[in-house]
């Protein structure tokens, strides 16, 4: 007996929304695992942070830090944290919707495997466009120069809500956005390849997880870099003189003496969070992707 096409059609619609639905909570279950490094090592990044603002050497950043005691130590921390799992919730999860949507409307027109890279691109574009607040707060706290007039998360919040958008929560939002636009690009047109690769070594799943992650986010850390060290200058002031994404980037060229190595100085430490962080939430999702398949 032949069943109702209708009552088919449900079905498959309900399965493909628990589906979607795994996808958005193992993302955000990644993440959030995958924060205990980002409490470790966030004395390392606001390391990194100031020398990226004032291009100062390694000792010098940590000099300053100490001056200014344990109790600042990890001032701006709640941002990253609460970002990172939100973060990870709307990427993995919009990524899956979106290859869902793609592969379902551009059969014979776009190559399947380019599909993931395309979904990542969208996600990423999304993700600036909810996240670039959080990163702007947490830039704004972690200057160290913003103290004095901006003491606490309250008075960060109401002074950048009496201004502009674009100059308040959404400052910086154009780099911000090609950064997240393609490093999502890359991780998930990347990492399925490199994990297929490094599987044929004969290791296991978790593991073939764990370097892909690694490696991908090795890649997109180096080649994105500059774009985070020009959003973290144009994010951190509050208040001073107004300049366009070219003019910030002018500024930051000259700054750095047009010298690539100052450029990338504290990109080691950046690029060694990542690897870790991207490494853990990559291991865990694929992993929870494949126990709830």
């Amino acid at each position: 007996m032949t069943g109702n096409p209708d009552h088919k059609q449900d079905e498959e619609g309900l399965k493909d929304s628990i589906v979607r639905f795994q996808s958005y909570l193992h993302g955000g279950t990644s993440s959030l695992l995958s924060t205990l490094p980002t409490l470790i090592v966030f004395p390392v990044y606001k390391t990194v942070f100031r020398q990226q603002i004032h291009n100062t050497p390694v000792h010098q950043a940590v000099g300053q830090l100490y001056k200014e005691g344990p109790a600042k130590l990890y001032r701006g921390v709640a941002p990253p944290l609460l970002m990172r799992t939100l973060n990870g919730t709307l990427l993995f999860g919009l990524q899956d919707t979106l290859l869902l949507q793609l592969s379902h409307s551009s059969q014979n027109v776009i190559s399947t495997a380019a599909l993931p890279a395309l979904a990542g691109f969208g996600a990423g574009i999304v993700e600036a466009v909810i996240f670039t607040p959080f990163e702007r707060v947490q830039n704004v706290l972690q200057n160290g120069k913003n103290d004095p007039h901006l003491p606490t998360l309250k008075s960060v919040l109401v002074r950048l809500k009496d201004q502009r958008l674009a100059l308040g929560y959404y400052r910086a939002f154009l780099p911000v956005t090609a950064r997240n636009a393609l490093g999502s690009s890359l991780y998930f047109g990347l990492k399925g390849p490199m994990c297929a690769v490094v599987a044929g070594q004969g290791l296991s799943p978790m593991i073939s997880s764990f370097i892909s992650g690694t490696m991908t986010s090795m890649a997109i850390s180096l080649a994105l870099y500059p774009l985070s060290v020009l959003v973290a200058n144009m994010q951190a002031q509050v208040g001073w003189e107004v300049k366009g994404v070219m003019a910030c980037w002018r500024v930051l060229w000259q700054s750095r003496q047009r010298s690539v190595a100052l450029l990338y100085r504290g990109g080691s430490l950046v690029i060694l969070r990542s690897c870790i962080t991207w490494g853990i939430t990559t291991a865990i999702y694929d992993r929870q992707q494949k126990s709830s398949g």
